[in-house]
């Protein structure tokens, strides 16, 4: 699969789901810059000739610009209310893959909670300690796991699954538990990744909001290690 190409994986009435690059942006406020939006606008356009005026397509969730990974986006306003109250209700599921310095011994699904605000001045988010802290803060919840340990390379890869949704949510609490994710100089990575950040959302489940199957992609990914 390319990196470097935005792919329609499934697509009907209601739905689309893409696999998005690294330095893609979702949907971006800069006139005539590529992103998922527009070019998704653009596909439906073309696939549906006898469409008058713009197309119709609901931003459910989001993906940061330097990572990867599976999106779904709505293609009329009742499937967009209805994944976004999966979202809201915590019933949209979202896998990812990090690949994190340091050797993280994980065996087994462990979860980590922290409280953290976001700084729009830095645009990032902070964690922070509730007692000590007068900004109202937002409880973010993951779980996680050791995939494979490169001792050699001193990284490891984590499967991540997201409880909370918060912003920048998986590095900056990776970042926080001192195994920043690999390229991720921002929040304190001292290593580089070829592009983006080493981090992949390569899982996806939702509930198709007109027939109630329920829906589960995933993608093969690998950081060439």
């Amino acid at each position: 699969m390319s990196k470097e190409t935005l792919t329609i994986l499934i697509e009907d009435d209601c739905i689309i789901v893409v696999y998005k690059p690294a330095g893609l942006a979702v949907q971006s406020a800069k006139v005539g810059q590529p992103d998922c939006v527009s070019i998704l606008k653009e596909h439906i356009k073309k696939s549906t000739p006898k469409m008058k005026g713009e197309p119709y397509l609901g931003v459910v969730h989001r993906l940061d610009q330097p990572v990867a990974g599976l999106l779904v986006f709505a293609k009329n306003r009742h499937s967009a209310a209805d994944l976004s109250r999966q979202v809201q209700n915590m019933n949209m599921k979202k896998g990812y893959l990090a690949l994190v310095e340091g050797i993280v011994d994980a065996p087994k699904d462990l979860k980590l909670t922290d409280m953290m605000y976001k700084d729009s001045r830095k645009s990032m988010s902070v964690i922070a300690d509730p007692s000590a802290s007068d900004i109202k803060l937002q409880e973010a919840v993951l779980v996680y796991r050791t995939k494979k340990i490169y001792t050699e390379e001193n990284r490891t890869l984590l499967s991540v699954q997201l409880v909370t949704g918060r912003f920048h949510q998986i590095r900056a609490q990776l970042s926080h538990m001192n195994h920043p994710i690999v390229g991720d100089v921002k929040y304190g990575a001292a290593s580089s990744y070829p592009k983006g950040i080493a981090l992949v959302a390569d899982w996806l489940e939702f509930i198709h909001p007109q027939t109630g199957e329920k829906i589960e992609k995933s993608v093969d990914f690998s950081f060439g290690l």
